[in-house]
């Protein structure tokens, strides 16, 4: 089975709406910085409009990895990789070596040649492991683990940590600055950037700074990473007491963190695209589908959706309903994966939480 990940799903050139349910009389939301935020409308389709559990009880999940028939998701303390079947989940394996603590402990996943790479907080450091994926659908598990990055500064906090592929097959892996500020401007520290590597765990050829993994720098904790069609990167940054972001990354930009917080209006800085402040937002896993950037936010505790043709406005859905909301991705059916995050400490969790939800799309020419 060709287990290869798609780098993103592709953007299609076409309005959207989701299929959502709104909890309470819709509101407008004022200008939040750079952009233009408005409420998530009423669905205008007859098909259904709540979404949809696709499993229920994951103790504190993280991320969502979907190629082809396998999904796989994250628990961040127990270490646990789960695959989705049609009776609910099975465990795969358990990353050894994961030292769970505040927001450390088993991250992000990405799935690449027949390998799961795993994101992880160790007792000394960040580090990325990868593994071969044996067996088939259904009966997945883990083969040897093979470390090819350590080193990533670790604390309790600010562990960054999502990885994903990018269009040119190469791993990028988002890094927080663990604490400590000035590590996010110290081109020699792996810490507060997002990183570049080749699969095996090399210095591409190509990247921005010789003999460096670092892609960019000036981050303070970066979670969502994705592309468009046109191979457009972009990123969520959480930012401190200000404002949150989203980034068009380029290679070799500085964004930044932490001389300032959100748009700097300097040469110098790479600005965002889109601010937001950190109790409407807290931006963490993002993906690409359909002309627009889908954005899982934590203590906003919504979906945000960004269209690719105006990124400075944005629409905001399922604000409420679900507590917090970790990650999302596109599943193999064309609809969007959300995963709530409300047993990791610092939500409400409900019953049944947490969970992936399944939201509709509804795609216009």
């Amino acid at each position: 089975m060709d287990r290869r990940t798609a780098p993103c799903a592709a953007a299609l050139a076409a309005a959207t709406a989701l299929l959502v349910g709104c909890s309470g009389e819709a509101t407008d939301r004022g200008t939040s910085g750079s952009g233009t935020t408005t409420s998530g409308a009423a669905p205008s389709s007859s098909s259904g409009s709540a979404p949809t559990d696709v499993v229920t009880g994951l103790d504190a999940p993280w991320s969502i990895a979907i190629d082809d028939e396998v999904t796989l998701v994250s628990e961040r303390d127990s270490g646990r990789v789960l695959e989705l079947t049609d009776d609910g989940t099975r465990e795969v394996g358990t990353v050894e070596g994961v030292s769970a603590g505040g927001e450390g402990g088993l991250l992000g996943l990405a799935v690449h040649d027949d390998h799961l790479y795993t994101y992880f907080t160790s007792a000394d450091d960040n580090r990325v492991v990868r593994h071969e994926l044996t067996g088939e659908p259904g009966s997945l598990a883990l083969g040897d683990a093979e470390t090819i990055l350590d080193g990533i500064p670790s604390a309790s906090f600010h562990n960054g940590g999502r990885i994903a592929f990018g269009p040119d097959d190469m791993l990028y892996v988002t890094t927080g600055d663990a604490g400590e500020t000035d590590r996010a401007q110290d081109p020699e520290s792996l810490a507060g950037k997002i990183l570049r590597l080749t699969p095996e765990g090399e210095v591409p050829e190509d990247n921005p700074f010789d003999d460096s993994l670092v892609w960019t720098l000036g981050h303070r904790n970066p979670q969502g990473i994705a592309w468009d069609d046109d191979g457009t990167m972009y990123a969520s940054e959480f930012g401190q007491d200000t404002w949150d972001e989203l980034n068009v990354i380029e290679a070799g930009d500085n964004y930044g963190w932490p001389t300032v917080e959100g748009t700097a209006d300097e040469d110098r800085f790479t600005d965002p695209v889109q601010q937001w402040s950190p109790d409407e937002a807290s931006p963490s896993g993002i993906a690409i589908d359909d002309g627009s950037i889908w954005i899982a936010n934590l203590r906003g505790e919504r979906l945000r959706e960004v269209p690719l043709d105006d990124v400075t406005t944005s629409t905001e859905h399922l604000v409420g309903e679900h507590g917090r909301l970790r990650d999302v991705a596109v599943a193999t059916d064309g609809s969007l994966w959300v995963l709530t995050n409300n047993t990791d400490g610092r939500g409400d969790p409900g019953d049944g939480d947490d969970r992936i939800l399944r939201v509709g799309v509804v795609r216009k020419a």
